[in-house]
């Protein structure tokens, strides 16, 4: 890894610790002891993006996609399980805000749902060279002696340039919607093509 990607890492990380409903998001995460488990997407990318524009840390949130992998039960009864154990372990509003999937079960509905082939996959941090845009492919998990890793598989350089690009890896129809949406959020992106 280079010194400006460990920079951009301690930079994210900085940005993340400052959020703190991101932070008791990650640390009942950290709790609940998922398998494989980590915060990614928008929860993550956003914090970055809204401090880099100036905006409230949580300006645009959704939701915190909580992803964890277990491959030893692909039924959507063991995910329902570990959706209600988590919304019983965050309060409200937190509670109705993470959104809690297993990784390993993604190929079994992705297509029926998005109308695109979806591989299975083999861990939570593969699937973030799935998302749209290299931007978006960014997770981060608190470790038990609160170390904050950050996942990137593209790196961070268009995160911390605003820079919206297609995931070279998984060409998707769906790019030009998801980009024209972040950036009527966040006029600051540019969209590369």
């Amino acid at each position: 890894m280079s010194a400006s990607e460990a920079e951009l890492e301690q930079r994210l990380a900085d940005i993340l610790r400052a959020a703190p409903g991101l932070m008791r998001v990650m640390a009942t995460a950290r709790d609940l002891a998922l398998p494989d488990w980590m915060i990614f997407s928008g929860a993550i990318y956003q914090k970055a993006v809204n401090h880099l524009t100036g905006r409230d840390p949580d300006y645009g949130l959704k939701d915190y996609d909580l992803g964890y992998f277990d491959a030893g039960d692909l039924s959507y009864e063991a995910e329902d399980q570990v959706i209600r154990r988590a919304a019983a372990a965050y309060p409200p509003p937190l509670d109705a805000l993470v959104e809690v999937r297993n990784q390993a079960r993604v190929h079994l509905w992705f297509e029926e749902r998005f109308g695109e082939p979806y591989a299975p996959l083999n861990s939570s941090a593969e699937a973030l060279t799935r998302f749209t845009s290299t931007m978006f492919a960014v997770g981060a998990r608190l470790d038990g002696d609160g170390t904050l890793r950050i996942f990137a598989p593209f790196g961070l350089s268009d995160l911390f340039a605003l820079r919206l690009v297609p995931n070279p890896l998984r060409q998707t129809l769906g790019f030009a919607r998801t980009a024209a949406a972040a950036q009527a959020r966040w006029p600051e992106l540019t969209i590369q093509v």
